[in-house]
């Protein structure tokens, strides 16, 4: 993203004001007295003159009634902060339960919704499926009734290492029903990813699949998740749910079919059976203690390895949902660390039940005839967020197995159309991928059912951005490009979608969010336009309550920097106008010669020119300077890779941003290692260049491009 006094100064979209006077926000401020967004941040944050609790207080208590988030035994107070915010215990003495907000009052018999469709779900192959909250619930029911019957009770933890088919979702709800802790594992990762997350989150039941599509090919997984449990240990119970039509069929009759009967439309494996099988099998037959499956080559170990057809199938579909304590765990949800192991960042029944359904209501103006997508897993913090948001409200929510390029680069774009979606969000990465392959791929669909696009996961850069306004979005629906994180569940910074917008901004807080920027002793400077630490200084009912690995590396990680302000590590900035933007990780800062700058500044020049496609900006030692730039880049397809080029782009950074800052090299590769959420991972860059130890790389989609880094160093 470049910087936000250059090419992001001006206002490119202004809502229609039919449209933001219909919005859900719109109509909280007329029913409170509230006359703009910087008063409605203050009323939702702050003191109030007359009134006996302070914003936060007052606000995260109306909005439980306001948004209807039901209760079983109402809350004592707000909030207990005796012990600071760092351990602000919210809503104490209530008890409720996720599972009841998202599913069970919606599927009620005499409920409107009990026949509305909560999921939308499309396979990468053109399978589809329309599932209602009466089937969700159903199901629900079902994995919460297994659960039981394994020995699983309140406070254990239950691992999803899934495909996105629909029965994840009624796994997750399952483990809401009856108090178990949800473990969402990312259906990309390794054994190693995944051996680390079952070992420290120590989950005695883990559900998994055969596998599942992409790209038109099947991605097996039991053999990894067999491979993971055999070094981690712990998972006693593994539930399998065929996708890929691996099961054995009894008496004649197809495998699969007999899973997903209880929904109402095609089996999600009956098309999907290939013939050749042998990585799986292969693998299954190094080891002494797997077996194949009845004739299957899927690996198998006999005393705990079940199908889902044979076990959670079979189960009663009534369930008593357990009324819980508000500060119950709901989820424990893994964000990658900078050293050492993935951090388990512990979420509660009413924090993240509170947050996301605020978040999808008010930024993403959630209606009743919605159709919702976000390309997203369920290992991701945006999956569980997108469904329980969106769930709350009994809305419907669109599911996506495959690759977005498959079989061609405008499926998504083909499948907005064809299903009439009216928000989508996607990361930057993706943006930019699918710009690449050429306007046509959009404008030959109709978009025109999107009402609001939304995007996370790392800065944007201007030219995408406004790509994806114009030729997305017809420059009528606002980007609500949001920034906050795993450790809340939600968002510290989200633009309403009544406000105007610069490209890339963040807009600024989001309700209720108490959040600032300062420099480096703490002092705000967010009024000054310059250039600081994003921080908190609250909390909010959703913010971690520790890491599951305990209190202190939590404290470490996010309060230690300065007394009482969470340091979330972005690097921000407020602009004159009042818009926030974000420049990287500040972890990630370039000091060269006593001035820092942002990588992502950096990077947003490179990438103006008219060759490169991506770029990224890390700091190396110098004896002269201290820290000295070092960037990787990404060229347009068909570009040579020359020296002249480089010149160009050494010059091009030394005339935006000073010679101090003129990259020392300019290295070409054909991809930078990432996250699978898009972030781009500098700081294994940074260490791949230095020849030292890049760290806990668990979370990286395409370890492959690490060796390219290592190759052009």
């Amino acid at each position: 993203m470049a910087s936000a006094d250059t090419t992001t100064d001006e206002v490119v979209h202004e809502p229609d004001e039919a449209f933001a006077e219909a919005t859900n926000v719109r109509q909280f401020m007329r029913e409170y007295g509230i006359d703009d967004y910087e008063t409605l941040i203050e009323r939702t944050t702050t003191a109030v003159e007359g009134e006996p609790a302070s914003g936060l207080d007052w606000f995260w208590d109306e909005i439980v009634d306001y948004l209807g988030i039901e209760f079983d035994e109402p809350y004592d107070t707000v909030r207990d902060d005796s012990d600071g915010p760092q351990f602000t215990d919210w809503y104490p003495g209530g008890k409720l339960n996720l599972a009841h907000n998202v599913l069970d009052r919606h599927a009620a018999s005499d409920s409107e919704r009990r026949n509305k469709v909560a999921c939308l779900w499309e396979g990468e192959p053109g399978d589809e499926r329309h599932v209602t909250y009466h089937d969700l619930a159903q199901q629900t029911n079902r994995v919460a009734n297994y659960l039981e019957s394994v020995g699983v009770e309140t406070g254990d933890t239950v691992g999803l290492y899934m495909p996105m088919v629909p029965e994840v979702i009624s796994i997750l709800y399952g483990c809401f029903s009856v108090g178990a802790i949800a473990v969402p594992i990312f259906s990309g990762f390794g054994t190693e990813a995944t051996a680390t997350r079952i070992a420290d989150s120590a989950c005695s039941v883990l559900f998994t699949a055969d596998g599942f599509y992409r790209r038109g090919s099947e991605v097996t997984l039991k053999d990894t998740a067999d491979e993971a449990i055999e070094q981690a240990g712990h998972v006693e119970h593994t539930v399998v749910y065929d996708r890929l039509g691996s099961r054995p069929a009894d008496d004649g009759e197809s495998a699969s079919s007999g899973q997903t009967a209880e929904y109402d439309d095609s089996a999600s494996g009956d098309q999907a059976a290939t013939e050749d099988d042998s990585a799986s099998g292969g693998q299954a037959a190094e080891s002494d203690a797997v077996e194949t499956s009845q004739a299957t080559s899927v690996p198998w170990v006999p005393d705990r390895d079940a199908w889902w057809s044979d076990t959670v199938a079979q189960q009663d579909d009534a369930y008593d949902t357990k009324s819980l304590p508000a500060d119950q765990e709901s989820m424990l949800l893994y964000s990658s660390g900078t050293t050492g192991e993935p951090k388990g960042i512990v979420h509660t029944h009413a924090g993240v039940q509170v947050q996301c359904a605020k978040e999808i209501h008010f930024g993403f103006d959630q209606k009743p005839s919605d159709r919702f997508f976000w390309v997203s897993d369920i290992g991701w913090m945006m999956g569980p967020w997108t469904l329980i948001g969106n769930h709350t409200f009994g809305g419907t929510v669109f599911v996506y197995e495959g690759a977005p390029d498959y079989p061609q680069p405008d499926r998504f774009w083909e499948m907005i159309d064809r299903h009439d979606i009216t928000q989508f969000g996607i990361s930057p990465t993706a943006i930019r991928a699918l710009r690449k392959q050429g306007d046509h791929w959009v404008e030959d669909h109709d978009l025109s059912s999107l009402r609001i696009l939304g995007s996370t996961g790392e800065p944007w850069d201007p030219e995408s951005w406004q790509w994806f306004y114009e030729q997305v979005g017809d420059e009528r629906c606002p980007i609500v490009n949001i920034s906050g994180g795993t450790e809340i569940c939600g968002c510290f910074l989200m633009p309403m979608p009544d406000q105007p917008l610069k490209p890339c901004t963040l807009g600024g807080p989001g309700l209720g969010m108490d959040i600032d920027i300062v420099d480096s002793s703490g002092e705000s400077v967010a009024d000054t336009g310059e250039r600081g630490f994003l921080v908190a200084r609250d909390s909010c009912p959703s913010t971690t309550k520790s890491l599951w690995s305990g209190d202190e590396r939590y404290l470490s990680e996010y309060w230690s920097t300065w007394d009482d302000l969470w340091d979330h590590g972005d690097w921000a900035q407020k602009d004159d106008d009042g818009f926030w933007f974000l420049h990287g990780r500040a972890d990630d800062a370039l000091n060269v010669a006593g001035r820092k700058i942002g990588p992502a500044e950096i990077e947003g020049v490179l990438m103006d020119h008219d060759d490169v496609n991506r770029a990224a900006a890390v700091g190396v030692p110098d004896d002269t300077t201290g820290t000295a730039v070092v960037t990787y880049v990404v060229t347009e397809e068909g570009v040579a890779e020359t020296d002249e080029l480089r010149t160009e782009l050494t010059e091009l950074v030394g005339e935006e941003h000073g010679k101090p800052f003129r990259p020392r090299e300019v290295l070409f590769v054909e991809e930078f290692p990432k996250t699978q959420s898009g972030k781009i991972i500098r700081r294994a860059i940074s260490a791949v260049y230095a020849g030292e130890d890049p760290g806990d790389l668990s979370s990286m989609e395409n370890p492959e491009a690490l060796e390219a880094i290592r190759e052009a160093s």
